[in-house]
């Protein structure tokens, strides 16, 4: 059974009284000696709880490790200029070997506007912004000349390989999205019998604009505290059609979370 499990970096967290800021660079050393397969950086200007800039977290990460995937969980691309945000993109692909994932998204209500405000971006037309920014990011990082939005051309160097991207959200519309631009679609909290509908869903709207269908990731599936347990859920994941998850931090102690989600893929 092939089910990737990564997990998000101690970066921040929605509980505003309880933030997590650990030591990043031991901990994406640690994710990568006991074999977990990713480490991800949760994405915002202002959130509802501190929180780490993504690009820094995760080029720090790159440069503590040898091999395991680094990822956006998930990059506002509307909150940046696009080309901006791609040039960050095509250097952590540099620095990181190409060992980038690209999540993708507009971004939670929960934490409000102020992000948006504080940073001159729209927040209503942040889903607009997004097709408009995943319109050209490819050229971009590739290092292909590019007509922006507003017509100006650019053409940046060096360019890099386009990292897999993987659009989050769970509506109809992100899951269109992902369909358009993305190879993967993300989750959150899905149980896994709401995944086989996705799966179908996400399979016809890729066959209209002619491309494979994107592969499922699910961050903070529900699962048990014993690890057996645990692993018995992952299967039933895997056996929906889920090619990853993404598991969500419980508490401060990074160390004791990764070594769960490590027993669990041991007994997957």
């Amino acid at each position: 059974m092939t089910l990737e499990i990564g997990a998000i970096l101690p970066t921040s967290t929605p509980d505003p009284a309880h933030p997590i800021l650990g030591d990043v660079r031991a901990s994406a050393r640690f994710a990568e000696q006991i074999g977990l397969d990713s480490v991800w950086s949760t994405d915002h200007l202002v959130a509802s709880a501190p929180i780490l800039d993504s690009t820094v977290v995760l080029a720090t990460a790159a440069a503590a490790t040898e091999h395991i995937r680094i990822g956006y969980s998930v990059l506002l691309l509307a909150l940046r200029p696009t080309a901006w945000a791609a040039k960050q993109i095509a250097a952590l692909q540099y620095v990181s070997g190409n060992r980038l994932l690209l999540g993708v998204g507009t971004g939670n209500p929960a934490h409000g506007d102020i992000g948006w405000r504080a940073a001159g971006a729209s927040f209503a037309e942040r889903g607009r912004r997004t097709d408009d920014a995943l319109r050209v990011l490819p050229d971009l990082v590739a290092g292909l000349p590019t007509a922006l939005s507003d017509g100006t051309e650019v053409t940046l160097s060096p360019g890099a390989l386009m990292p897999p991207i993987l659009v989050a959200g769970d509506g109809p519309r992100a899951r269109r999205r992902a369909a358009a631009y993305g190879s993967g679609w993300v989750a959150i909290g899905l149980e896994p019998q709401q995944v086989p509908a996705c799966v179908v869903e996400l399979a016809a709207l890729a066959d209209e604009y002619g491309r494979r269908p994107a592969a499922v990731t699910i961050v903070a599936p529900p699962l048990a505290t014993d690890p057996g347990h645990a692993a018995e859920r992952l299967a039933a994941y895997a056996d929906a059609g889920v090619a990853r998850v993404i598991l969500a931090p419980t508490g401060a102690d990074w160390r004791a979370d990764y070594e769960f989600a490590a027993e669990v893929k041991a007994q997957l």
